[in-house]
């Protein structure tokens, strides 16, 4: 499988142009031809492109179905788009972008989920269209927009979305979330990312574009962000993540109480019945 690349990008804007969209709604239309971001040190000319957002969004969450399919059937599972349910604060407005499911339905029970997918993807580089043709212009540091999960808004919108699952009530606590990019993240989210895994909030943010540009983060401290280059690599991850007994609990308690959970929680008789005691003394 081949991950996220310039190739990619460029098959999106031919496609797009081939079968339903203009010119017009995928580039910049400036004074020295189109161009897909507004290059550095060139002016916008008064136009702000919205009319992308949602169809390279439909574009990233059918890739992502197609690249990570076959891990999906490895595991026994499908992999679905725009999956419902309820239980977890996933409805038809705010549906999951893509989980792994034990059946091949929109529509789903808590428990036939086993992984959740926000997709927080977007075109990287910039092009220019020009006599029919796409052609690569440079890379993100070479223009003026934040692609993917270099933009601010998008971090936080992934973040949100993913506490929200997290407190839709006890059917969450056993589902692993992983967030989607195809773009480094800023040096101001680093800790963040990693806070937010230790917690438990996430698994992982993932980037599916190896090499973007030069000099980018690659992986924080402590593995709350990761690009992985080598598709087996990938596979091993998602497998452990979907295969790990995870369980997730938050709580602020007096000392006090705390101290009796983990006092109670010990005198059961292996590790898993300790764990499986503490988890429902301190969710009571």
């Amino acid at each position: 499988m081949n991950f996220w690349n310039i190739d990619t990008e460029k098959k999106f804007f031919t496609e797009a142009m081939k079968n339903f969209a203009s010119p017009e709604q995928l580039f910049y239309k400036l004074t020295d031809g189109y161009f897909a971001y507004v290059p550095k040190g060139k002016s916008a000319e008064g136009q702000t492109l919205q009319s992308r957002n949602s169809l390279i969004g439909q574009y990233t969450e059918k890739w992502c179905k197609d690249f990570f399919q076959p891990i999906a059937e490895s595991l026994g599972l499908f992999a679905v788009n725009s999956v419902v349910c309820p239980k977890l604060g996933l409805s038809t407005q705010s549906d999951a972008d893509l989980a792994f499911c034990t059946t091949n339905e929109t529509l789903q029970k808590a428990e036939n989920i086993k992984l959740l997918f926000e997709i927080k993807m977007s075109i990287v580089n910039n092009y220019n269209f020009d006599n029919g043709q796409v052609n690569y212009v440079g890379d993100y540091k070479a223009h003026k927009g934040n692609p993917s999960i270099l933009r601010s808004e998008s971090m936080l919108k992934a973040i949100g979305k993913s506490i929200n699952i997290r407190v839709s009530g006890p059917e969450s606590t056993k589902i692993p979330i992983i967030i989607l990019g195809n773009s480094p993240i800023t040096i101001n989210y680093s800790k963040k990312v990693d806070f937010l895994k230790k917690a438990g909030i996430i698994q992982s943010f993932i980037s599916l574009y190896p090499s973007p540009t030069k000099d980018f983060i690659k992986n924080t401290d402590g593995k709350g962000f990761q690009i992985l280059d080598e598709y087996q690599d990938l596979t091993n991850y998602i497998i452990e993540v979907v295969n790990s007994d995870m369980n997730f609990f938050s709580s602020m308690l007096p000392k006090r109480k705390l101290g009796q959970i983990i006092t109670l929680s010990a005198k059961e008789k292996d590790d898993i019945s300790k764990a499986e005691k503490f988890l429902s003394l301190i969710n009571e």
